[in-house]
């Protein structure tokens, strides 16, 4: 690949150096619908890709959204680097936005793994495999959890232990404020 192609997309004022920033509206070096396909690059020519609170977003219609998870996996080359940060749906920053139409999470996300894919078929499970009834293939590689001030504050302060917390996070809203999760685009062949 003669040139590396590094896309922020979804970039509102936040205009990164050495990125192709793109968004909807403002100012950013592209113009351009990230709902409207196909979006404006070759296929398998993007090594990076930054959406920081996009995707949320993005797709009220499923269709939607699955085609942009498509045409995403489509301009990413092989190994292509994904740094999605999202607003956790528990949270009142992702409840309170009107402009917020789909809830993104770890587990989300994986229904596009080959991998996730086929361990569930193997195991019977009932989660659907979008990764094969679309042919993308995104491993999730991180997922950092960013706990909200109040609950940050007390296990710095050791207020909490982890068993507590994983407890508040499955109990209570506003437990993570937001999530960062790392995805690698796997074009095999």
């Amino acid at each position: 690949m003669a040139t590396e192609i590094k896309l922020n997309l979804g970039c509102g004022s936040n205009l990164r150096p050495g990125y192709l920033n793109v968004d909807k509206y403002g100012e950013p070096d592209l113009i351009h619908d990230l709902e409207q396909f196909p979006w404006p690059w070759e296929e398998g020519v993007v090594t990076e890709v930054v959406l920081s609170h996009v995707l949320e977003h993005l797709g009220r219609q499923t269709q939607v959204y699955l085609n942009i998870m498509k045409e995403l996996y489509r301009v990413c080359a092989d190994g292509a680097k994904v740094l999605i940060t999202v607003p956790h749906p528990r949270h009142d920053d992702f409840l309170n936005d009107p402009t917020h139409v789909r809830a993104i999470t770890a587990e989300s996300l994986q229904l596009f793994s080959k991998k996730a894919n086929a361990r569930w078929a193997q195991l019977g499970e009932a989660n659907t495999p979008l990764g094969r009834y679309l042919d993308i293939d995104l491993e999730i590689e991180n997922v950092e959890q960013i706990l909200d001030p109040m609950w940050g504050q007390r296990m710095k302060a050791k207020q909490l232990s982890q068993q507590d917390l994983l407890f508040a996070t499955q109990s209570y809203n506003n437990v993570i404020k937001e999530l960062r999760i790392t995805v690698r685009v796997n074009k095999p062949g």
